[in-house]
């Protein structure tokens, strides 16, 4: 004779404490971005990546327009001031923050965030002000770094430019590192040219 265990419903998941903060819900939002792009920040994703009920939203947030104007400033403000700081907290090598920085947005998928957010910028003003400010200041912070190893602000400027866009590149190459890529494309633009 075989035993059947009572079946008491589906399994349930673990369940976060209820002590989560607005940025734990700024940081699953930009998860979910990363992932699947605007189409995927949707309230319902979002409670399920955090392991709550979507009602715990409403602790934080008034709506759903309300917590993606906080998740743009969020993405222009706070991640990259933060970031910023730690970089300069962390070596006072001007290029090896820069190196950092690179290592850095790998590790955390930056990139990813990134692109997600201008593809959002396209049809949201929020989204549109929060890219130009992260712009503003990720540009300032390399263009910063890059005149402290000699160069004028004109050239520091055009080259953070281009460690900008290297760093967003989503070109396919599967037969380069992207890590040594970075690094050799760094020395490249750091190097001082020879003046006549």
């Amino acid at each position: 004779m075989s035993s059947v265990l009572p079946v008491s419903g589906p399994i349930a998941l673990p369940v976060r404490t209820p002590d989560l903060t607005p940025r734990d819900w700024l940081e699953a939002g930009q998860s979910l971005l990363r992932r699947g792009g605007l189409r995927a920040l949707k309230l319902r994703p979002l409670a399920e990546e955090l392991r709550v009920s979507t009602g715990s939203f409403y602790h934080h947030f008034r709506d759903f327009d309300d917590y993606q104007g906080k998740l743009a400033t969020y993405f222009a403000e706070d991640q990259v001031s933060d970031l910023i700081a730690a970089l300069e907290r962390a070596t006072a090598d001007p290029i090896g923050r820069i190196r950092l920085l690179g290592q850095t947005v790998r590790r955390r998928g930056a990139s990813r965030i990134a692109v997600a957010m201008r593809a959002w910028a396209e049809s949201d003003p929020r989204a549109r002000s929060a890219v130009e400010r992260h712009d503003e200041l990720m540009l300032d912070f390399l263009a910063r770094s890059l005149m402290q190893t000699g160069f004028s602000r004109a050239e520091a400027e055009v080259r953070a430019y281009g460690l900008i866009t290297l760093g967003l590149s989503k070109v396919h190459a599967p037969h380069l590192d992207m890590a040594s890529l970075f690094d050799s494309l760094l020395d490249i633009m750091v190097a001082v040219p020879a003046r006549s």
